[in-house]
């Protein structure tokens, strides 16, 4: 059955192969270096706003929930946040549900803004 097909013959080997070692790390080393650098240290730089910001919550402060409730905050503890979203219209609301302080009158602006809509045209 020779005759069919050839037989494969070995070549003669030359220089030995090497293993990469160290050249072949480097790619993967740089991919993870390049992926720390640009999701993993972003999120913590985040993280430690959002919890100096949380701890740096007082009454009067307007804030902006993650739900987007606009409200001064009357009553604060440990874990809730009483907010004032309207007249006589308080919310208990988590602490880490704040996303973010307002700068100060933003509050009245947008309670006499809401004033002015209520208000029938004469």
């Amino acid at each position: 059955m020779d005759f069919l097909i050839s037989s494969a013959h070995a070549q003669a080997a030359g220089p030995a192969a090497q293993e990469p070692g160290f050249a072949g790390l480097i790619l993967p080393i740089a991919i993870l270096l390049m992926f720390f650098l640009l999701f993993v240290l972003p999120q913590h730089r985040r993280g430690r706003e959002q919890k100096k910001m949380i701890e740096s919550l007082a009454k009067g402060v307007e804030v902006v929930t993650n739900g987007g409730l606009l409200g001064k905050i009357v009553d604060l503890d440990e874990n809730f946040i009483v907010l004032e979203v309207g007249d006589n219209v308080q919310v208990n609301v988590q602490r880490h549900a704040v996303a973010s302080l307002m700068p100060k009158g933003t509050y009245k602006a947008s309670k006499r803004k809401q004033e002015k809509l209520d208000k029938p045209a004469s």
